[in-house]
């Protein structure tokens, strides 16, 4: 179960802080306005406080391990909000960085 909550805390914690520049991307460069970059701010925020609800401790582990989902989600933000289709090598590199998380994250480790 602590595995499936940390998954689940880190495709919220993707959704927030993909989601937040996004926002503030579209309210800059798409002229969206203030609006769209104060929601940005919000989500990014919020991206932050779901980082800590993770079950590890390690401030630099959890943050090293959500780099690969960053990636990976980052990709798949492209394609469901900006028409973007990643080629073979955007795909294999995220796949290896979710394989980095997963190391990073679930590796059996001697306490």
């Amino acid at each position: 179960m602590t595995v499936l909550r940390s998954i689940l805390l880190f495709g919220l914690a993707a959704v927030f802080e993909i989601g937040g520049a996004w926002l503030i991307w579209q309210g800059v460069r798409e002229h969206r306005g203030w609006a769209w970059m104060g929601a940005g701010v919000v989500a990014l925020g919020l991206y932050g406080f779901v980082a800590t609800l993770q079950p590890d401790a390690g401030f630099g582990r959890i943050l090293a391990a959500y780099g690969g989902v960053f990636v990976a989600g980052s990709l798949a933000w492209g394609m469901a909000f900006d028409g973007f289709r990643p080629d073979r090598w955007d795909i294999t590199g995220a796949l290896v960085c979710l394989v980095g998380v997963a190391l990073i994250m679930y590796a059996p480790r001697s306490t």
